[in-house]
């Protein structure tokens, strides 16, 4: 899901950060939309870090995107993580003077509000009218919890634990069919590194997101799920087993050691079709009377068609095939050609370059057959991608 996190300025906003990464481990990409004050709390830079988004307050930031309007409307769910009395009562008053109360105004999605301020303001008539007017508006409003708050002061007023905030704003979501129970699947993710010396490799832009978002996927979905991963930075998603690797030949072994006993293996990651035919022993110098260096390269096996000739009985195998168009033929073409060589299951073609597909949020995908026939499409967020392609999986099995 596209998540947006908004943080107003208590000092509860330490715990947001926690529902950050919570978030974030259940396989959703969130959008933190603080307040100025929320700043003073906790900085532009831990939240960027965490999301993997940029942190902006104003309606006048990114105004060639839209973003007061933009971010709202793309989002399936928004929390507000604390929420102080004054935010309460702007957003009660329809007020639009900052991007999180603009983001509000705009969101056609469940929104839920997380109240954290003294138990004086808490049980204030006008903060008690406020919440009011949002439940009569359909807004979640929870409960704040009883405890210790700021200095020595007690009572109702505390921000719920992390935890109980996810469970809460994950039950504003219909949940899916765990109509992947008791099925065993293996992914790929990340991108390939192929030593060129000690200190640099042939590589690519994948970030790993599409993969972490089908172990999510199948996760929440009821599966058992491994991931070998392939130099992703990124959080991994809850309740998956995870394999790290760096090399196409690492991930090879990896893939193929727990395809054996999976009903479906998904191949997101990016591998590299070419390696250095020898990887230098020490770095690589810098000859000032040698200004061209020329690096021999192998193809690597392909680990796809290798999953497609080993296949068991029932199990299902499914390629990525992340393409750009050219004067031979478009991105679709290209797919199609693509999965009669390969005989995958299914193939989900997605095309990349100029900010598209490696690294951002959304993704735009086609699912071919192993004949080259289309049996779908999907845009969205790559989580809506990975629901797709486990929809997809279903009907092959």
């Amino acid at each position: 899901m596209r998540i947006v996190l908004g943080v107003a300025g208590g000092i509860a906003a330490y715990k947001a950060v926690l529902l950050l990464r919570l978030l974030r481990e259940s396989g959703h990409d969130v959008r933190v939309v603080p307040t100025r004050s929320a700043l003073q709390f906790v900085g532009r830079a831990t939240w960027e870090a965490l999301s993997g988004e940029p942190v902006t307050t104003d309606v006048f930031d990114d105004v060639d995107e839209v973003a007061h309007v933009a971010i709202g409307r793309a989002a399936d769910l928004v929390v507000v993580a604390p929420a102080t009395a004054d935010l309460l009562a702007r957003a009660a008053s329809g007020r639009a003077d900052d991007l999180l109360t603009a983001t509000l105004l705009t969101c056609g999605c469940p929104v839920l509000f997380a109240p954290a301020m003294h138990t004086e303001m808490w049980s204030h008539a006008a903060t008690r009218a406020n919440v009011a007017t949002l439940r009569s508006r359909g807004v979640h409003v929870l409960e704040p919890d009883s405890g210790r708050l700021t200095g020595s002061d007690s009572g109702p007023g505390r921000l719920p634990e992390p935890e109980s905030l996810l469970a809460a704003a994950l039950a504003l979501v219909p949940a899916r069919p765990e109509d992947l129970s008791g099925r065993r699947v293996v992914i790929s993710t990340g991108g390939t590194r192929e030593p060129l010396d000690p200190v640099r490799y042939l590589g690519n832009r994948s970030s790993g997101r599409q993969g972490y978002a089908l172990a999510a996927a199948a996760v929440a979905r009821g599966a058992e799920v491994l991931v070998v991963a392939a130099n992703v930075t990124l959080p991994p998603p809850a309740g998956v087993h995870l394999v790290d690797v760096e090399t196409a030949s690492e991930l090879r072994d990896a893939v193929r050691q727990a395809a054996g006993a999976a009903d479906a293996v998904v191949m997101a990651a990016a591998v590299a079709d070419f390696r250095p035919a020898q990887a230098a022993a020490a770095k690589i110098k810098k000859n000032v009377g040698m200004p061209q260096l020329s690096v021999d390269l192998v193809e690597t096996v392909d680990i796809l068609a290798e999953l497609v000739a080993e296949r068991r009985p029932g199990q299902v195998v499914v390629g990525f095939a992340a393409e750009t168009g050219d004067a031979d033929a478009d991105v679709l073409e290209h797919g199609r050609a693509k999965a009669r060589r390969k005989g995958a299951d299914l193939l989900a073609v997605n095309p990349v370059g100029h900010g598209r597909g490696f690294g951002s949020l959304d993704n735009d995908v086609t699912l071919v057959d192993a004949h080259g026939a289309v049996v779908g499409t999907v845009t969205g967020s790559k989580l809506d991608v990975a629901h797709a392609v486990w929809d997809a999986v279903l009907r092959a099995w």
